[in-house]
Formats: structure tokens, C-alpha cells, sequence
């Protein structure tokens, strides 16, 4: 369909619909007629099926409100095909628009130095670039969703992982088409666009998928008995998925473009990875911080020193302890937790933990007497009561 025939066409009168008739009656004009002249039910007739390629012509234009108000603005403009007369102009003033459009055939770019004509104008308004038909959309592929169990190390430290996943993809029995032959036919109902208008009310109106072709734009003739028609079908593959250090129990990983394969050269949609962690049997982790419980003894706490520490998947470190800590006390080992996605690393976390002994050798006790006698006069509990009290 050229750009000529936006202005030369008349499609009000090819749908047998008034200037002003609404959307509904354009469409319902449209159906009564598509059916009565498509191909299936006129085997061999070569005039209903030119008849029915000029219905589809027309409603793609009427049927989309922008395409329309362009139509009805260019054909005020040129009048039917010629230019109203100026001022002191008298009669109409018509001309050949194969001028205009194409450029006539004396060279020199067309009459008035146009060069390649107003198509190349027209082209732009109507978005018909070389003019082009009614074409089938590009189509996104389907967004894919996983699983991922990663060890505690792992998901700390980053880890590239097999990912086996099944998503849709182009069917490979009928190459695409949806039909065992290869040859699907245009839908009638949005002509190949996989989309359909309605009106909302307001001089606006909603663009959904068609729900005769279910979006695709074409209908198979004869549908193949793996995809039913559909051109799509399941189909399985592995990848090695990168998963960035870092990651926690129940996060969302999203990798643009790695889900279902788009349609006639849309683009892949995205693959949504949910990551599982397992425990640790040493470490436990709060944010970007790692945690560890440290065992000590009470001279330890009581009097002060350095203890080990492990760190994960690293050297141990030595951490100094005051004398006097309290059971439960947290300390901190900066640069030794997890990783940032800034690059850095978040603490270490370690609480102290006083262990009391089970079994004392007769020298051990003998020295616990005795430190009990020194501290008889000490008791711990005594602000305890005294709180009570008060309150």
C-alpha cells in the first residue's frame, strides 16, 4: 500500500460506512465484510480476494484512531485528489498526484524542485515507510523464572552454577509457523498486527492482543501436532548462570534477556533466579556481616587476652580481649564478613561466649575455693534486688 493511496482511496466508502461513523460500526462493518469476501470461502475467486485485501487495507487505517485522523486531515488537504482553488482561483485545480508522489518523469526532481515528491513526507506521517503494508509486531520473549540451592560459602564468595531450565521457544517440528505446511494465513481480525482496539470512552482508545490469533498475527491453516498451532513448544536447555557474591536466602536474582526467546525478531525476555542458601555449621550471617560465637575461658574474660578466631574461607585472625568482658559481648573483625557490591566486605561479628567447666581436677577446684573466699564480700545480684524494689 502505497502513500498515494491514503489520499486517493476512499475507505469510508470501501467499508460502506459514513465519514462519522464510530468505532464500533467500523469494525462491525469490517467483520460482516471480511467474511463474506476471504479467500477460504471463495475457493479461486480472484475478485473477492482482491475484494477482501481492500477491506483489510481500509480498516487497517480506519481502525486505528491515529492513522484515521491522519487519513481524514490528508484527504481535507488534497480534496479528493486535487488542490481546492486559492484566492481568484475559479474551478478545481486537479492533477496528476502521480506527480506529487512519485516524482514525474521529466527529471529534475518533479515540478517545483521537490525532489523524490511529498512522499517521502507523506511516508512520515502516515508511518508507512516505503510503503510498507500491514506487518506482524516484533513479540518479547517470556519472562523465566528459577531455582538455585548455593552453599553458605558460595553465596557468600560468588559462584558460577549450572541452571537446567525449560522455557518457550520457537517450535522446531514446524520451524515457527504454527502449521505443519509452513504457510499460516494473515488473521483476519487485526490483519497480521496480533492487535485489536477498542474504545475507553473520551475519544480514547486500548490496544490488546487479539484474541483470535492469540497475539501472533497469524492463524495456521493446517496447525502442527506438536506446537497446536501455536508456533511455540517447550523446549529444555542448560546455562551457566553467574551468581554475584553476596547474595541472600530468598533473593531475586534478574538476568536481562537470558529467559524465552521473542518472536519474528523481538527481544529475549528475562530470567528471574530465586537463590536458596544452606546453613553454615560455623558462621551465620546478618546483612553484609558474617557471625561467629567464640568460646572463652574466664580467666580469658576475667583477666584479659588474644584469642583466635576463624574467618571464612581465610587465615585465622587474633582478637585482643579486655579484661573483665562479659559473657554475650560482641566484637568486631573489620574487612572479614561478606561481599559488597561496592566491592568492599562487610565485619566479622564475634560474641563471646564463657564457657564453664564440667569436670575440675582436684587443683582447679582447690583454686576456685579459694577465689570464692577472696570475693565473698562481692554481690552480683545485690543491684538486682534493689531495681526490684524501686520499681
Amino acid at each position: 500500500m502505497s502513500t498515494k493511496d491514503f489520499v486517493e482511496k476512499d475507505y469510508y466508502k470501501v467499508l460502506g460506512v459514513p465519514k462519522d461513523a464510530t468505532e464500533a460500526e467500523i469494525k462491525k462493518a469490517y467483520r460482516k465484510l471480511a467474511r463474506e469476501n476471504h479467500p477460504d470461502a471463495n475457493k479461486g475467486d480472484a475478485k473477492a480476494e482482491e475484494r477482501f485485501k481492500e477491506i483489510s487495507e481500509a480498516n487497517d487505517v480506519l481502525g486505528d484512531a491515529k492513522r484515521r485522523k491522519e487519513y481524514d486531515e490528508a484527504r481535507a488537504l488534497f480534496g479528493n485528489g486535487g488542490f481546492r482553488p486559492g484566492p481568484g482561483g475559479g474551478g478545481s485545480f486537479n492533477f496528476d498526484l502521480g506527480d506529487l508522489f512519485g516524482g514525474s518523469a521529466g527529471g529534475g526532481g518533479g515540478a517545483g524542485g521537490f525532489g523524490g515528491g511529498l512522499g517521502d513526507v507523506f511516508g512520515g506521517l502516515f508511518n508507512r515507510g516505503g510503503g510498507a503494508g500491514t506487518r506482524t509486531q516484533p513479540r518479547r520473549g517470556q519472562d523465566v523464572e528459577s531455582e538455585v540451592t548455593l552453599s553458605f560459602t558460595e553465596a557468600v564468595d560468588g559462584a558460577t552454577v549450572p541452571l537446567r531450565m525449560s522455557s518457550q521457544a520457537a517450535c522446531k517440528a514446524c520451524s515457527g509457523t504454527g502449521d505443519k505446511n509452513g504457510t499460516p494465513r494473515v488473521c483476519p481480525t487485526c490483519v497480521g498486527t496480533g492487535q485489536v482496539s477498542r474504545g475507553a470512552g473520551g475519544g480514547f482508545s486500548l490496544t490488546d492482543p487479539c484474541a483470535d490469533c492469540k497475539g501472533r498475527g497469524l492463524i495456521a491453516q493446517d496447525p502442527c501436532d506438536v506446537c497446536k498451532g501455536s508456533g511455540r513448544a517447550t523446549s529444555a536447555r542448560t546455562m551457566q548462570v553467574r551468581i554475584p557474591a553476596g547474595v541472600s536466602d530468598g533473593q531475586r536474582i534478574r538476568l536481562r534477556g537470558k529467559g524465552a526467546p521473542g518472536e519474528r525478531g523481538g527481544p529475549a525476555g528475562d530470567l528471574y533466579v530465586v537463590v536458596h542458601v544452606g546453613a553454615h555449621p560455623v558462621f551465620g550471617r546478618k546483612g553484609d556481616n558474617l557471625t561467629v560465637t567464640v568460646p572463652v575461658t574466664f580467666p580469658e574474660a576475667a583477666l584479659g587476652g588474644e584469642v583466635k578466631v576463624p574467618t571464612l574461607g581465610g587465615p585465622p585472625v587474633t582478637l585482643k580481649v579486655p579484661a573483665g568482658t562479659p559473657n554475650g559481648r560482641t566484637m568486631r573483625a573489620r574487612g572479614k564478613g561478606a561481599a559488597r557490591k561496592d566491592g568492599t566486605r562487610g565485619d566479622l561479628l564475634v560474641t563471646i561466649e564463657v564457657v564453664v567447666p564440667k569436670d575440675l581436677s582436684d587443683e582447679a577446684r582447690e583454686a576456685l575455693e579459694s577465689y570464692r573466699e577472696a570475693t565473698a564480700g562481692s554481690d552480683p545480684r545485690a543491684e538486682l534486688f534493689q531495681a526490684a524494689k524501686g520499681a
